[in-house]
């Protein structure tokens, strides 16, 4: 099986594939500090409840955005799995898009992961939106190629600032408002309607800025783990793909070893 493991800067997300399958899916929260030891006390014992061995994992697959982190889940997999892990990016799984901006070496591996994935899935012009720790919005061309695109704060680091910044307003959990209206009766009420809707508008706005310079017609994917939590609220997006980025890096690992 593979191992595949996508660490953002929030949480890493670690997703066991039999096949093309997901067989299961852990999280846990991103810290570059945390051993391989660590990791594989933890992946043990999740493996171990669903009746599998360490040594079901045969191949592993890593996507990173958290440099320091990259090392610890090498060491996992050279010391607990037994196997050289593969590196999204590098060869022999290298991007194998064009990337048509000014910083292409400055891309992050989970924005490059989900071009390159949302291109093999869907046809035409794209916009992806992903909801993480920021919230990104980029351009990805007819051809596959990656054009550029928006890095905005995600909306749990909107709420936090909010919260840190004005003593008197309560933490709140992040959720659809009971009603449409944007009129709120209480602070709480105030709070949920201001990054709810706030945050809708904003993801609405930008994509209709970008399909106006795009000029073509252009398919809106979303995804990310907060993506469920929009999706029935508006129409802005096309489709959601819930697991893009842990669906093509098994892609990868599969190109990589019939390669």
């Amino acid at each position: 099986m593979l191992l595949a493991v996508d660490a953002g800067n929030t949480n890493i997300v670690f997703a066991l594939f039999d096949g093309r399958e997901v067989r299961a899916r852990w999280r846990i929260a991103t810290d570059a500090r945390r051993t391989g030891d660590e990791y594989a006390v933890w992946l043990t014992q999740l493996l171990a409840l669903e009746g599998l061995e360490r040594s079901a994992v045969d191949r592993v697959i890593i996507s990173t955005v958290v440099p320091r982190a990259l090392h610890n889940l090498e060491v996992l997999s050279t010391k607990y799995f037994a196997t050289e892990p593969l590196i999204a990016g590098r060869a022999p799984v290298e991007w194998g898009m064009d990337l048509d901006v000014e910083e292409p070496q400055n891309l992050g591996a989970d924005r490059a992961v989900n071009a390159i994935a949302a291109h093999a899935l869907h046809e035409g012009d794209l916009i992806i939106v992903d909801f993480g720790t920021a919230s990104t919005i980029d351009w990805i061309d007819y051809r596959g190629a990656y054009k550029g695109g928006i890095i905005a704060p995600g909306i749990n680091l909107s709420l936090d600032a909010l919260v840190s910044a004005a003593a008197k307003l309560p933490r709140i959990a992040i959720e659809a408002p009971a009603t449409n209206s944007v009129v709120g009766r209480n602070t709480v009420d105030q709070m949920n309607i201001g990054i709810y809707w706030g945050y809708i508008a904003m993801i609405e706005g930008l994509v209709a800025r970008m399909r106006a310079e795009i000029g073509r017609p252009a398919k809106v994917i979303a995804t990310g783990g907060l993506a469920i939590l929009f999706e029935k609220h508006t129409d802005v997006f096309d489709a959601v793909e819930h697991d893009l980025t842990l669906r093509w890096l098994a892609m990868l690992a599969e190109r990589a070893h019939m390669g």
